[in-house]
């Protein structure tokens, strides 16, 4: 089935629920979000974008992001969400490994040479509403990059019907829509929270996209006054920023109903203090872009209990299995592992992907033996709550977003002064980790941070770019001649 399907049913029981406010103000009731969806994919039809096409979108959140996605599904096409954050570069190259037929961009100038068009550029009205295009369960419906740390992003292939399982696994463990539901895209839509909409589609709750089209405190704490109901999805150091500025107002948390977080390391104190100041109100997830969101929770319960013998370890951890998931732990030899040994984290689920797009040799790998192989390294207890022992090598996690040094460090090391790099992260009080890169320069050559500062930034995303850098005579290596990078955290805590 199309997850499109959801919306067409929604729409005409409940065609005047609020669907989508913007800011404070209703834009669509779900009557108006059914034709503007079907006016857009009558557009879409004009260009020729038909099934199985792809169609990128580059773009900060805004209530015509709802419209697009849903448009792209309709005619059978295939949604691929670029984080808005990317260097245009990082981004064409999505666009071109993808295949798209076009792409959707905040003001339709971003690229040359290729079909693109505003997200909110004008269409004509009026079109006929008819149900989207008929979709398998097997069909690719949303085509996601996520990097890995040994080059290039791979598309993450997921089927209509691994976002269904998703949504209903969300419904089902991590929050249950509620009449009066008004889901805040305060992160970006092209990643988890966009993902989060389908629930409360199919339960005919509103999604209200900020003025600010992100994260902002002040504003969120005014639109938990103004609409109530309030459900989002949060980083850890969005969680941080919002108790912080709770504390000084005095906010109990009033109009917010769930915060859902994950995407990085909450630390035992940020939890603790947001509890105090809100109350129950948080659920932790824990996922990947390969089986998204969907690989174990911690309910609101668990994260407020303070009964059982071990709840401070049970708030350490990232929870249970999901219901559509089987968790194990798995040893080098992808033998499990007994309860409490550290292993890699692995899946089976409905929910995982099909496989990385154009990658069959990735594919087979990282699902080898009927499992996701996550990458992540973990431990589970005698009562199945699993525990992250490291997220996936040398990933860094800032503000909830995933930086792979390698991309960094492949930047670094085209500038002519630069002979050789190494990327790490950097524990940080606000934002989880922080980027630290140690440079060794050419023989008789060198550049100051400014000038490395702005080569990163005329070809990377502004969050990529390192916030230190630190020269050095010669970088640790072992005798094989990899880089230590545990040497360079050490440096660091000295």
């Amino acid at each position: 089935m199309n997850i499109a399907t959801w919306l067409y049913q929604t729409a005409r029981a409940w065609p005047l629920r609020p669907a989508v406010i913007d800011g404070g103000a209703l834009k669509h009731d779900y009557a108006g979000l059914l034709q503007a969806v079907c006016d857009r994919a009558a557009d879409l039809t004009a260009r020729g974008i038909g099934p199985g096409d792809r169609v990128a979108i580059f773009a900060r959140n805004a209530p015509e992001y709802i419209e697009a996605l849903h448009s792209v599904w309709w005619v059978g096409a295939v949604v691929v969400p670029v984080n808005h954050k990317l260097h245009p570069r990082e981004a064409e190259w999505i666009v071109d490994h993808s295949g798209a037929r076009l792409v959707l961009t905040d003001g339709g100038d971003v690229f040359d040479g290729r079909a693109e068009l505003a997200l909110a550029a004008p269409v004509a009205r009026g079109a006929p509403i008819t149900p989207p295009a008929v979709q398998g369960a097997a069909d690719l419906g949303w085509l996601f990059y996520t990097s890995g740390t040994t080059g290039r992003p791979k598309g993450v292939m997921l089927t209509h019907d691994n976002l269904i399982q998703m949504s209903l696994s969300y419904a089902t463990d991590v929050d249950r829509p509620q009449r009066g539901d008004h889901m805040l895209y305060a992160a970006p839509m092209s990643h988890g929270a966009g993902l989060y909409m389908f629930a409360q589609i199919r339960a005919a709750g509103a999604h209200v996209v900020p003025l600010s089209r992100g994260f902002d405190s002040a504003e969120i704490h005014d639109l938990a006054g103004r609409l109530g109901g309030l459900v989002m999805f949060a980083a850890p150091t969005m969680v941080k920023r919002l108790i912080t500025l709770a504390r000084e107002t005095g906010w109990d948390g009033t109009g917010v109903r769930t915060i859902i977080y994950g995407g990085g390391p909450m630390y035992a104190a940020d939890i603790d203090e947001a509890l105090a100041q809100f109350g129950p109100r948080f659920v932790q997830i824990y996922g990947q872009g390969e089986s998204p969101m969907t690989i174990s929770y911690l309910s609101r319960d668990l994260v407020a209990d303070t009964t059982h013998p071990r709840w401070r370890d049970r708030r350490a951890s990232v929870g249970v299995a999901q219901g559509a998931c089987e968790l194990a732990i798995l040893g080098p030899d992808d033998a499990p592992l007994p309860a409490g040994e550290t292993g890699e984290i692995c899946v089976q689920a409905p929910t995982v992907m099909k496989g990385y797009w154009q990658n069959p040799q990735a594919s087979a790998e990282t699902l080898r033996g009927g499992w996701l192989h996550t990458g992540d390294l973990g431990h589970m207890d005698a009562d199945g709550f699993l525990y992250l022992t490291d997220r996936s090598k040398d990933v860094i996690i800032s503000g909830g977003t995933n930086i792979y040094p390698r991309e960094v460090e492949e930047v670094l090391l085209r500038h002519p002064a630069v002979f050789e790099v190494a990327v790490v992260g950097e524990p940080d009080p606000d934002w989880g980790e922080q980027v630290v890169a140690f440079v060794v320069f050419a023989p008789g050559k060198a550049a100051d941070q400014a000038t490395l500062d702005r080569w990163c930034k005329d070809n990377i995303a502004g969050f990529k770019r390192p916030k230190r850098y630190e020269i050095a005579d010669a970088l640790p290596k072992n005798s094989y001649g990899k880089v230590l990078k545990t040497e360079l955290r050490i440096w660091l805590k000295r």
